[in-house]
């Protein structure tokens, strides 16, 4: 006689997979339907279109008509929402702060940028080296100076705080090897690595790609002595008063380009307590009647221009240039200019056009230096 204790029936492998397929495909359909219903809301509420404007065959063998598509669906609120919830899932499930941010040694983020080989790199280098340089040879004509300062990458400075992190091995002599290249055409050019080296980890914010203050103030110190070397006239005076703020909670740039700054930020990416300082300009004293020898009162004009990009508009970057100085320094950076946006920007500029500069400071980021060439690259005037 079979004495086994009889066993609790299970369900038939088929019908699980039926359950679970059906459950699989309702959730499917409803994702869908919440899809469509949001973007074809976005498109009727808005000023919105979902097809591009070139519609042409060529457009459409050649996948352009798709990619348009696919970009303009991203923009879409479901899109966005969904991939905001994605990144923030990633990061407190995974860690993961995905392809545009790094993480480093504990609490330091860097920019993925940084660490990016791209193709052609040497000859793009080259092609921006001769953009320089014909630039500088342009503006000499017109008794100009050109002088330009390079930014070292965060990831250079702060080695150190990698941790892991695999910054290529071809990207150590490239700074130096830019430099040497502009000063061999004749272009004044600063490194300003050294400065910022000497800061150690005061440099570089931790979850931010930018420069603390004092970075920016050992930076304006270096540049502020190459131009009082130049021989170009300071003016017109200008001084700041700065004052102290209590240190208080400084929000990362490097957070938000990873997308999770809309965590509680107990969550987010640990934060950082910083000093930082307002700087107020000083009323100026009363300007010198014109000599007889300046009798359109050119006297006045400001002789300094700056282009760059981020970099010259945090971390008072250019009051502290301007008080090393002692004189007021025109300000045209562009938050996302990169190598060449600031620069076209303002040689089609009014400022350019009805008061150009004795001197111009040209600020650049290390690695935009092997990006492709965009056409904003295109600096002339």
């Amino acid at each position: 006689m079979n004495t086994r204790p009889e066993q609790p029936p299970t369900a038939n492998p088929s019908m699980l997979n039926r359950r679970t397929s059906r459950l699989a495909g309702v959730v499917l359909v409803a994702f869908m339907g919440a899809a469509v219903i949001s973007n074809a809301w976005w498109t009727w509420t808005g000023d919105h279109t979902f097809l591009p404007d070139d519609l042409s065959t060529h457009r459409i063998l050649d996948g352009g008509v798709t990619h348009d598509m696919s970009l303009r669906l991203a923009d879409m609120d479901f899109s966005s929402e969904a991939a905001r919830l994605q990144r923030g899932l990633g990061w407190l499930t995974l860690r993961d702060l995905g392809e545009r941010v790094r993480r480093g040694c504990p609490g330091w983020l860097f920019l993925g940028d940084e660490l990016q080989v791209h193709a052609d790199a040497e000859a793009n280098e080259k092609s921006r080296a001769d953009i320089v340089v014909q630039l500088g040879q342009a503006l000499a004509k017109r008794d100009i100076k050109l002088l330009v300062a390079v930014v070292p990458d965060k990831s250079r400075i702060e080695a150190a705080r990698l941790c892991g992190l695999h910054r290529p091995a071809a990207f150590e002599g490239r700074l130096a090897r830019w430099v040497q290249t502009l000063q061999g055409q004749g272009v004044q050019t600063l490194d300003l690595g050294a400065a910022l080296s000497g800061l150690g980890q005061d440099a570089y914010y931790r979850t931010d790609t930018h420069w603390t203050e004092a970075g920016a103030g050992a930076a304006a110190n270096v540049v502020a002595d190459q131009v009082k070397r130049s021989g170009v006239p300071l003016q017109p005076p200008q001084r700041y008063r700065v004052t102290a703020l209590p240190p208080a909670p400084r929000p990362g740039d490097l957070v938000r380009l990873a997308g999770v700054d809309w965590l509680p930020a107990r969550l987010q990416p640990p934060g950082e307590i910083v000093e930082q300082h307002t700087w107020t300009v000083e009323a100026a004293a009363a300007a010198p009647a014109a000599s007889a020898d300046d009798l359109f009162g050119d006297s006045g004009l400001p002789t300094l221009a700056l282009i760059g990009t981020s970099f010259s508009r945090t971390s008072a970057f250019v009051p502290q240039l301007s008080q090393a100085l002692g004189i007021a320094v025109g300000n045209f950076a562009r938050d996302g200019g990169k190598f060449g946006g600031a620069a076209q920007a303002y040689f089609k500029s009014a400022a350019w056009k009805q008061t150009p500069p004795r001197l111009v400071i040209w600020e650049m980021d290390e690695r935009d230096l092997q990006a492709p060439l965009t056409a904003e690259d295109q600096v002339r005037f």
